[in-house]
């Protein structure tokens, strides 16, 4: 395929699955498979691999975050940028903890209908949370923002994020849907999923380099190194424009279609895994 059409093709579906929650892996690995022939297992390391636009997407996104918490490393800044200092560490290292080992031992082993689970759960656990916010009115509607988060709220996200290696699952969708169901506004949950996406892509390319390094290098010689400039290039734009986007629905404020199109996108998102067998 002309590298050109192949690299737009590969930025468009990763710049746009990464950040909602539909698995960004299962969409990458369709497209492989069908387009490249990939495997399984290559299939799924250059979706990790690809995570490189999303990436710089994020950091150009949120520069002004990122050089707060530089300064928060150095003791200076305000209180705000401290706590996000913490609570970037300490989902990345649960998330590191927990994802590795995932991505090691597990991965290359589950296939089938059975990957589309996890996603199918958290779909079914978000239209329930939209049908009590529904029933309740205002009594469960999300308050809370990063200074009110606690140190077990860390934990869930990370353990959350650390799934996400799991062939099948959305990192954006499990960060973001845990942050929503614990309390956070929605706008804050969005942004504080997106943030954690930063050291937790790093990780993940970094793991995949050190870990399937052959099998990278073996893909790029079908993808192209044209290919995947170009594919890197469109999903970083690409991103930009879905992050501001997504921001400004969630500072909409309509925390029941939010709710309820999280947990549909979910769910399809885990069909579309089951049905495919790919994660």
């Amino acid at each position: 395929m002309n590298p050109l059409i192949l690299g737009v093709i590969l930025g468009v579906v990763q710049g746009i699955s990464e950040w909602i929650p539909i698995s960004s892996k299962t969409q990458i690995l369709i497209v492989s498979y069908f387009v490249l022939g990939l495997g399984f297992a290559s299939g799924y390391a250059f979706g990790l691999f690809m995570e490189i636009g999303t990436l710089a997407a994020a950091i150009i996104y949120f520069r002004r975050e990122l050089y707060s918490v530089v300064l928060a490393i150095f003791r200076k800044g305000k209180r705000e940028d401290k706590v996000l200092l913490r609570y970037l560490i300490i989902t990345t290292i649960i998330t590191g903890l927990m994802g590795v080992p995932i991505y090691l031992f597990i991965v290359n082993l589950v296939k089938g209908p059975i990957i589309g689970i996890p996603m199918m759960i958290l779909g079914f656990v978000l239209i329930i949370d939209g049908i009590t916010i529904y029933f309740t009115r205002k009594s469960y509607i999300p308050k809370k923002e990063l200074l009110q988060l606690t140190w077990k709220d860390y934990f869930i996200v990370g353990l959350a994020q650390g799934l996400a290696a799991l062939p099948g699952v959305s990192r954006s969708g499990m960060t973001t849907s845990a942050l929503i169901l614990l309390g956070v506004k929605p706008q804050e949950a969005f942004r504080l999923s997106f943030l954690a996406l930063i050291p937790a892509s790093i990780g993940a390319i970094g793991v995949t380099l050190l870990f399937s390094r052959h099998t990278i290098e073996s893909t790029l010689g079908l993808v192209s190194y044209d290919a995947l400039g170009i594919s890197i290039l469109v999903a970083t734009l690409v991103s930009l424009v879905l992050i501001e986007s997504l921001l400004k629905f969630a500072r909409s404020n309509k925390i029941l279609l939010l709710v309820f199109t999280l947990g549909i996108l979910a769910l399809i998102s885990g069909l579309i895994s089951s049905v495919t067998g790919f994660g």
